[in-house]
């Protein structure tokens, strides 16, 4: 029989409900009793959207406290040993210690989950993980929905999945070798939901999107029957790229049935329907489970009509990945036109598309004519609508000529023209853009924003804070200061807000990790940039200083990366219109007098596609974007970039090609480990690793700092080396902030004088000390 369900629903809450539990839990304001009451609330809620709806299934299990790769973790009982907790007596407060560290150890690496801006905590496994069973969490979830009356599908992430995303901790540990001690643990799980009389458990392997090497591949076939022996039905979920590739497989698995993301890869669907087994499911993702707009409810219902001619009622309705990625309800939207609102389908409003597709398919065209009557007007609404469309813009884009991706001069050339004016001395020092964000800087912007604080008193208010930061930044002896970014709210939205072709959400926030949330802008149109965006603050604080003052902008990827893109334009031509937007700005700020100007770029890897067969066709466009939004000013301009919190040595050249003069990426955490890729590519510009960790409060010692100074000096000439924090400043305090830099700055003079007296510095292999908790970085991210 047909059935309707999603993958996942987000569990933060239409109001942020979970983050502002966590954070009070965190601080000591709530117990535990408090903090376990507001997810039980949320999920009650949830599970009653999902049924209300009109979905077969409500799903369970996908809740977690921070997140659902560590809630695997522990499921399993495999934690890091390192930490010293009973795995079976786990407590809530244990749990937030893997998730964000304690005084005696770091947290759990993270990093982001595939393609998305959602970032997941990094198993740690090591030779003598025993997957022995944790604490039963999970159970307990899925009781709940059973006691309310839900029909429900517990979703689990596959054991492949887990493996292939965990870390190993023994040095030459594959983690696939690991495999015959987690089978049983998964299978302990499968028959413990046996039990409780579940029928159908859905378990996502979505490593089946990427270039699998053969022993995972081969790995499949002897998993999944072992697993089928537990007694239920299994759906084997896939997302985020096209599976055609293993149809073969996935058809001849024994699994009940397998879900595909048609929104993604639609194309993979022919691969499927063309040889199906008549007693398996065919889950079709079309409902898109990662953007905001309405769905096309006739196109996706002659999708499905032309599947169920071939799969009959072994088709299934969902939507192509987890909700977790999209905002809860639009319902809070209220600020929104009504034209706007009626493009949009939040995680809320995606359950009655799923539900009514469904219907559709099952009843036929004529039961859901007023529903698709409406979207073939939505739809048409946007083709046409005046504000999407700029023919001057597109025009733009067409005219681009390879020179307008291109520096006048090579970088040997540049640096000479840079270095004779900026005259920094060795081993420069700046930052990564913002400072903190108080609670008076907030407050200001707020209620600017709300129309009760005047735009002169405003703009007194953040020149008094950026008179502050420039202050604080010539006592401490930075060499390139910045203005700290105090009007700011986010690095992505700020931007949107003065760009034509964005809107904004008041309530449209999604997880980014634990109790992070980012509130994306909606790219809905054509971008142009109608005036100057940052030009008025850098350059009243250029004019309080004789020091070089950074421009701060947002480069086009991470500003396409970090929005809802609309799905009416390829990403390339979106992405070169948000370059245009911002080498207008690098130019006027320019001719403003600002001649060293940051181009931040943290999601450009995160772009990548997650097959590596497509990734020179997106770094060519992406690379291209970046140089054109840089390659407008003239060589003294001193272009720098910031990534972080990325993998970045299997796209080294594509960085390299980007010719930004100066690069500084995040290295504290990996004791510069990430840096020793640029030095084998033998990276030809400058770069600014950074030497401590942003996302703690705690301030590391003159000397640790002082030692990965040297140890990136073995990695990058020093004349080309320059020392910064790891990311923005803003979710720190003051006295931290001022106390690390004033430590960067000493371990900087040090450095200086070992070179001075020596020509080099001295080297030092000692471990690295142990960091602990972060919080959130300078980035929106």
């Amino acid at each position: 029989m047909t059935k309707a369900h999603v993958l996942g629903f987000p569990r933060i809450g239409a109001q942020r409900e979970l983050k502002f539990a966590q954070e009070k839990f965190w601080r000591g304001e709530i117990d535990e009793a408090a903090l376990t009451k507001t997810g039980a609330d949320l999920r009650r809620t949830h599970w009653a959207w999902q049924r209300e709806a009109g979905l077969d299934f409500v799903a369970a299990g996908d809740f977690a406290w921070y997140d659902q790769m560590l809630n695997t973790a522990v499921l399993l009982g495999a934690i890091p040993p390192r930490f010293g907790f009973d795995a079976q007596k786990l407590t809530l407060k244990q749990y937030f210690e893997l998730a964000r560290g304690n005084t005696a150890q770091p947290a759990l690496e993270m990093t982001k989950w595939f393609d998305t801006n959602y970032h997941y905590l990094v198993p740690e496994l090591d030779v003598e993980t025993r997957f022995d069973g944790g604490v039963d969490w999970f159970f307990y979830e899925v009781d709940e929905a059973r006691s309310q009356g839900h029909n429900t599908k517990p979703v689990l992430i596959g054991p492949l999945t887990f493996l292939y995303l965990a870390k190993s901790k023994t040095p030459g540990l594959d983690t696939l070798s690991l495999l015959p001690r987690v089978l049983p643990a998964y299978r302990r799980v499968l028959e413990k939901l046996a039990a409780r009389g579940v029928e159908w458990v859905q378990i996502d392997e979505p490593i089946l999107a990427l270039e699998l090497a053969q022993p995972w591949l081969n790995a499949f076939a002897p998993v999944y029957r072992e697993l089928s022996q537990a007694g239920l039905k299994l759906l084997l979920a896939t997302y985020f790229e096209s599976v055609a590739d293993h149809s073969t497989l996935l058809s001849t698995l024994p699994v009940a049935g397998v879900h595909l993301d048609l929104v993604r890869a639609p194309a993979q669907l022919d691969a499927f329907t063309a040889q199906w087994p008549a007693d398996k499911v065919l889950s079709l993702g079309v409902v898109d489970g990662r953007n905001i707009w309405a769905n096309d409810l006739r196109g996706s219902l002659d999708t499905l009509q032309a599947a169920q001619a071939r799969l009959g009622d072994k088709l299934w309705v969902a939507s192509s990945s987890s909700l977790l990625h999209s905002p809860v309800d639009l319902q809070n939207e209220t600020e929104l036109d009504r034209e706007f609102v009626s493009w949009l389908a939040f995680a809320r409003q995606k359950l009655t598309e799923v539900a009514t597709l469904k219907r559709g398919l099952v009843a036929g065209a004529q039961s859901i004519s007023q529903a698709l009557t409406a979207s073939d007007a939505v739809q048409a609404s946007r083709r046409s609508s005046s504000r999407i469309h700029q023919q001057a813009v597109k025009a733009r884009v067409n005219g681009l000529q390879a020179s307008d991706a291109q520096r006048d001069s090579a970088y040997p050339v540049r640096q000479q023209k840079q270095q004779a004016w900026l005259n920094l001395p060795p081993l420069p020092t700046t930052t990564i853009g913002s400072f903190p964000q108080t609670a008076e800087i907030r407050a200001a912007r707020a209620a600017f924003k709300r129309g009760n604080l005047p735009a002169e008193d405003y703009r007194a208010a953040m020149q008094a804070e950026i008179r502050l930061v420039v202050e604080k930044q010539e006592k401490l002896g930075i060499d390139v200061l910045v203005h700290g970014e105090p009007e700011r709210n986010d690095m992505v939205e700020y931007f949107g807000e003065q760009l034509s072709g964005f809107a904004f959400t008041r309530n449209g926030w999604v997880q980014s990790y634990g109790s992070r949330c980012v509130k994306p802008p909606i790219l809905f149109g054509d971008v142009s940039r109608p005036t100057p965006m940052t030009v008025e603050w850098s350059q009243y604080a250029q004019s309080l200083t004789t020091k070089p003052m950074k421009g701060m902008l947002t480069g086009p990827v991470t500003i396409l990366q970090w929005s809802f893109v609309r799905n009416d334009l390829p990403r390339s031509d979106i992405t070169l219109q948000i370059a245009l937007a911002i080498r207008d700005e690098v130019v006027d700020l320019e001719q403003a007098g600002i001649r060293v100007i940051q181009i931040d770029e943290p999601a450009f890897r995160e772009g990548l596609p997650l097959k590596k067969s497509d990734w020179q066709t997106y770094l060519a466009w992406a690379g291209q974007a970046f140089r054109v939004s840089a390659s407008g000013v003239e060589d003294e301009t001193q272009i720098h970039t910031h990534m972080c919190y990325s993998e970045f040595n299997d796209i080294l050249p594509a960085i390299a090609a980007l010719d930004a003069d100066v690069i500084t990426i995040e290295t504290s955490r990996s004791d510069m480990e990430l840096l020793a890729g640029f030095g084998e590519f033998a990276y030809p510009n400058e770069i600014g690793p950074g030497v401590y960790d942003i996302h703690s409060p705690r301030v590391p010692p003159v000397d640790e700092m002082l030692r990965l100074i040297r140890k990136a000096a073995e990695v990058v000439p020093a004349e080309r080396l320059w020392v910064n924090p790891d990311c923005g400043l803003k979710t720190r305090g003051w006295p931290e902030t001022e106390a690390a830099l004033n430590t960067m700055l000493e371990a900087t003079r040090r450095a200086r004088l070992e070179l001075a007296k020596n020509g080099v510095l001295a080297v030092d292999h000692s471990p690295a000390k142990v960091e602990i908790s972060h919080g959130e970085c300078g980035c929106a991210h």
